[in-house]
């Protein structure tokens, strides 16, 4: 099908004029492509995982080492999506990528080694985009599906305001396994 702006549209709902990158916590939830439940079971309200959902809870803790500036907070794997808080400071400031063995190829094709790269402090945007892709790829390769989809193309993000916000949705991901079955994403 043809694009077609008519029919093609989807609201944004992110904060207009609000830079994602700047010092706060944010909430994201992260669903998979057609709820498909890739992670696990919820069994008596406890989530038991799945090698892919053991890959995804892996991937997310590495974050800070792809993004430094980047401090997790309460997370959950959920069988068809995932919701986690992560907390975004020193904005402004240039850090240092971590180097991925020493080896870096510059604009021109040249490898240099033992260099660093300078990057500015990510957007949510960008961290939900390495997430899914390093995701994607560990579970396509576990189960040799190369190419396949695995989450759906957007993602919902909060900017958590305040400390009582901060505590009711910590409380929400430590008991959505007790909830899955009214859970918006559950599929039975």
């Amino acid at each position: 099908m043809k694009y077609n702006p008519d029919m093609h549209h989807r609201r944004s709902i992110r904060l207009k004029h609000y830079d994602y990158s700047q010092s706060s916590a944010y909430f994201v939830t992260i669903c998979t492509q057609n709820k498909t439940c890739f992670f696990g079971d919820v069994v008596d309200g406890e989530m038991r995982l799945s090698d892919a959902g053991d890959m995804t809870l892996q991937v997310w803790n590495e974050l800070p080492f792809y993004y430094p500036n980047v401090t997790l907070d309460e997370f959950v794997v959920m069988p068809n999506h995932v919701h986690g808080i992560l907390n975004i400071s020193n904005v402004g400031a240039q850090f240092i990528a971590p180097a991925v063995d020493n080896m870096f190829v510059s604009r021109n094709g040249v490898m240099n080694q033992n260099q660093s790269v300078i990057n500015h402090a990510p957007t949510v945007g960008k961290i939900v985009r390495t997430f899914k892709a390093r995701c994607t790829y560990m579970i396509n390769e576990f189960r040799n599906t190369r190419g396949a989809l695995l989450w759906q193309r957007n993602y919902y993000e909060h900017v958590i305001r305040s400390e009582p916000e901060l505590d009711k949705i910590r409380e929400y991901i430590v008991n959505n396994p007790l909830n899955w079955r009214e859970d918006e994403n559950y599929m039975s």
